[in-house]
Protein backbone atom coordinates (compact mmCIF):
# COMPACT_ATOMS: atom_id res chain seq x y z
CA UNK A 1 0.00 0.00 0.00
CA UNK A 2 1.13 3.19 -0.46
CA UNK A 3 1.20 5.99 1.75
CA UNK A 4 -1.26 8.21 0.23
CA UNK A 5 -4.17 5.77 0.85
CA UNK A 6 -5.34 7.46 4.13
CA UNK A 7 -8.84 8.60 5.63
CA UNK A 8 -10.61 11.36 3.87
CA UNK A 9 -10.39 10.04 0.76
CA UNK A 10 -13.43 10.16 -1.28
CA UNK A 11 -15.20 8.49 -4.55
CA UNK A 12 -18.38 8.93 -6.24
CA UNK A 13 -19.40 6.10 -8.45
CA UNK A 14 -22.65 5.85 -10.89
CA UNK A 15 -24.53 3.06 -12.29
CA UNK A 16 -27.47 2.55 -14.01
CA UNK A 17 -28.79 -0.56 -13.07
CA UNK A 18 -30.36 -2.88 -16.04
CA UNK A 19 -32.70 -5.58 -15.35
CA UNK A 20 -30.12 -8.25 -14.34
CA UNK A 21 -29.29 -6.70 -11.65
CA UNK A 22 -32.42 -7.14 -10.46
CA UNK A 23 -33.89 -9.66 -7.88
CA UNK A 24 -35.40 -12.54 -9.89
CA UNK A 25 -31.67 -12.18 -11.31
CA UNK A 26 -29.94 -12.96 -8.58
CA UNK A 27 -30.22 -16.47 -7.69
CA UNK A 28 -32.00 -17.66 -11.02
CA UNK A 29 -31.88 -21.46 -9.56
CA UNK A 30 -34.36 -20.10 -6.57
CA UNK A 31 -37.71 -19.89 -6.67
CA UNK A 32 -38.38 -17.33 -4.27
CA UNK A 33 -36.47 -14.87 -6.28
CA UNK A 34 -38.25 -15.50 -9.09
CA UNK A 35 -41.58 -14.43 -8.10
CA UNK A 36 -40.37 -11.01 -6.54
CA UNK A 37 -40.24 -7.75 -8.00
CA UNK A 38 -37.89 -6.92 -10.55
CA UNK A 39 -36.04 -4.36 -8.78
CA UNK A 40 -32.12 -3.46 -7.81
CA UNK A 41 -31.26 -6.55 -5.37
CA UNK A 42 -29.82 -6.04 -1.80
CA UNK A 43 -26.92 -8.34 -3.46
CA UNK A 44 -26.24 -6.59 -6.22
CA UNK A 45 -26.36 -3.23 -4.47
CA UNK A 46 -23.83 -4.60 -2.07
CA UNK A 47 -21.69 -5.23 -4.83
CA UNK A 48 -22.01 -1.58 -6.24
CA UNK A 49 -20.78 -0.32 -2.88
CA UNK A 50 -17.62 -2.70 -3.04
CA UNK A 51 -16.80 -1.94 -6.55
CA UNK A 52 -17.06 2.23 -5.53
CA UNK A 53 -14.46 1.34 -2.65
CA UNK A 54 -12.58 -0.80 -5.08
CA UNK A 55 -12.32 1.89 -7.41
CA UNK A 56 -11.61 4.51 -4.75
CA UNK A 57 -8.55 3.03 -3.14
CA UNK A 58 -6.93 1.34 -6.76
CA UNK A 59 -4.23 4.27 -7.25
CA UNK A 60 -3.33 3.44 -4.04
CA UNK A 61 -2.06 0.44 -3.92
CA UNK A 62 1.07 -1.42 -5.11
CA UNK A 63 1.64 -3.56 -8.24
CA UNK A 64 0.26 -7.12 -7.00
CA UNK A 65 -2.11 -6.15 -4.36
CA UNK A 66 -5.96 -5.64 -4.32
CA UNK A 67 -8.75 -5.98 -1.70
CA UNK A 68 -10.91 -8.14 -0.44
CA UNK A 69 -14.42 -7.26 1.33
CA UNK A 70 -14.72 -8.45 5.09
CA UNK A 71 -17.37 -6.56 5.94
CA UNK A 72 -20.39 -5.31 5.32
CA UNK A 73 -23.45 -3.50 6.98
CA UNK A 74 -25.74 -1.19 4.77
CA UNK A 75 -29.54 -0.44 4.87
CA UNK A 76 -31.60 -0.84 1.96
CA UNK A 77 -34.50 1.48 2.41
CA UNK A 78 -36.06 1.84 -0.65
CA UNK A 79 -37.13 0.12 -3.87
CA UNK A 80 -35.08 1.05 -7.19
CA UNK A 81 -36.37 -0.09 -10.70
CA UNK A 82 -34.03 -1.06 -13.82
CA UNK A 83 -33.09 2.58 -15.51
CA UNK A 84 -32.62 4.53 -12.53
CA UNK A 85 -28.99 5.52 -12.06
CA UNK A 86 -27.60 4.57 -8.40
CA UNK A 87 -24.97 7.18 -7.13
CA UNK A 88 -22.66 5.91 -4.39
CA UNK A 89 -20.70 7.86 -2.63
CA UNK A 90 -17.48 6.56 -0.59
CA UNK A 91 -15.19 7.63 1.83
CA UNK A 92 -12.28 5.92 3.67
CA UNK A 93 -12.79 6.96 7.31
CA UNK A 94 -9.74 4.51 8.83
CA UNK A 95 -6.52 2.75 7.49
CA UNK A 96 -5.76 0.44 10.31
CA UNK A 97 -2.31 -1.45 8.45
CA UNK A 98 -4.10 -3.48 5.80
CA UNK A 99 -7.81 -2.99 7.19
CA UNK A 100 -9.83 -0.12 5.81
CA UNK A 101 -12.81 0.97 6.64
CA UNK A 102 -15.53 3.16 4.68
CA UNK A 103 -18.26 5.11 5.29
CA UNK A 104 -21.40 5.16 2.42
CA UNK A 105 -23.86 6.31 0.66
CA UNK A 106 -26.39 5.75 -2.45
CA UNK A 107 -28.68 7.75 -3.86
CA UNK A 108 -30.95 6.49 -7.01
CA UNK A 109 -32.07 10.13 -7.87
CA UNK A 110 -34.79 9.45 -5.99
CA UNK A 111 -34.78 8.30 -2.78
CA UNK A 112 -31.66 7.31 -0.53
CA UNK A 113 -31.30 3.86 -1.04
CA UNK A 114 -28.56 2.61 1.03
CA UNK A 115 -26.12 3.82 3.82
CA UNK A 116 -23.76 1.81 6.06
CA UNK A 117 -19.92 0.82 7.08
CA UNK A 118 -17.97 -1.04 5.16
CA UNK A 119 -14.72 -2.88 5.58
CA UNK A 120 -11.72 -4.34 3.34
CA UNK A 121 -8.53 -5.96 3.58
CA UNK A 122 -5.62 -5.19 1.33
CA UNK A 123 -3.84 -8.22 0.11
CA UNK A 124 -1.10 -9.58 -1.68
CA UNK A 125 -2.72 -11.03 -4.74
CA UNK A 126 -0.19 -14.39 -5.36
CA UNK A 127 -0.41 -15.36 -1.46
CA UNK A 128 -4.10 -14.78 -1.16
CA UNK A 129 -4.50 -17.32 -4.42
CA UNK A 130 -2.07 -19.69 -3.50
CA UNK A 131 -3.88 -20.13 0.30
CA UNK A 132 -6.79 -20.44 -1.71
CA UNK A 133 -5.47 -23.03 -4.26
CA UNK A 134 -4.43 -25.03 -1.35
CA UNK A 135 -7.44 -24.94 0.40
CA UNK A 136 -9.14 -26.02 -2.48
CA UNK A 137 -6.62 -29.22 -3.24
CA UNK A 138 -7.41 -30.45 0.80
CA UNK A 139 -10.95 -30.17 -0.04
CA UNK A 140 -10.51 -32.26 -3.52
CA UNK A 141 -12.52 -29.64 -5.20
CA UNK A 142 -10.95 -28.22 -8.53
CA UNK A 143 -10.34 -24.59 -8.35
CA UNK A 144 -7.87 -22.22 -10.63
Amino acid sequence: MKATLRPGLSHRFSYTVPINKTVPHLYPEARSFQVMPAVFATGFMVGLMEWTCIELIASHLDEGEGSLGIHVDFSHVAATPPGLTVTVDAECTAVDGRRLTFKLRAHDGVDLISEGRHQRMVVKWDRFTARVAEKARAAGVPWS
